[in-house]
């Protein structure tokens, strides 16, 4: 695998959620409306299991009411829950954000921080919400591996991992470094639409003839 071959992959997948007309995930459309750290962090930890449409309607609440992060510091976890429900487990996630928010403003100036390391001693902050970060918010290459990426990796043959945490130190072996930073974006689309955790549309996909299938009991 090189540069040509993930050209193409990129490319066919690319022209397929077009022709189904595939929305950008809600993070994404975050960072387009405004390249902002606090808003791709906060709306990041918000999404963990959660909807798209949930995450970006929280989202908007929240920023409405804490628009940036000394604000954010100063709101009771209290309300900032309150603001961000339905989202998925919203009273533990208005703790955490509210927790990040002091510290950052307790050992980062008010800012959010832009290396691997500091952004993952944050409560809360895993690999993936690093990585998002450090890709929507800074414009840093980074993998961001969430349950979409980590199949469909594994699914196509790409890597033959057992976690999203060895899946993404494979795939920055593998992958050339200027797909790094859209590589989330596509596939978080493409296994939303087409390759599905369960019954994948394989009949729509471009690359079902090369395609290993692993873990595919049953196809569409």
């Amino acid at each position: 695998m090189d540069d040509r071959y993930f050209d193409t992959i990129f490319t066919l997948f690319s022209d397929r959620l077009s022709e189904l007309g595939s929305p950008l995930p809600s993070v994404s459309m975050i960072a387009e409306e405004r390249n902002d750290p606090y808003r791709v962090l906060v709306s990041t930890v918000i999404s963990l299991r959660t909807k798209d449409s949930v995450t970006l309607e929280s989202s908007g609440r929240l920023f409405q009411i804490a628009p940036d992060i000394p604000t954010l510091a100063a709101t009771p976890s209290e309300t900032i829950a309150e603001t961000i429900k339905p989202a998925g487990f919203y009273k533990r996630k208005g703790e955490q954000l509210k927790k990040i928010a002091e510290i950052l403003m307790s050992e980062y100036g008010g800012r959010v921080p832009s290396d691997m390391d500091s952004l993952l001693s944050l409560p809360g902050v895993g690999l993936k919400t690093a990585s998002l970060v450090l890709n929507l918010g800074f414009g840093i290459d980074a993998i961001c591996v969430d349950c979409h990426v980590h199949q469909i990796a594994n699914r196509i043959g790409w890597v033959d991992t057992k976690t999203p945490e060895e899946t993404e130190k494979e795939l920055r072996r593998i992958l050339p470094r200027r797909f790094w930073i859209p590589l989330n974006e596509l596939l978080v689309r493409y296994g939303q639409k087409v390759c599905t955790p369960v019954s994948p549309h394989c009949s729509g996909c471009p690359i079902a003839d090369s395609c290993r299938r692993k873990g595919v009991e049953r196809s569409r």
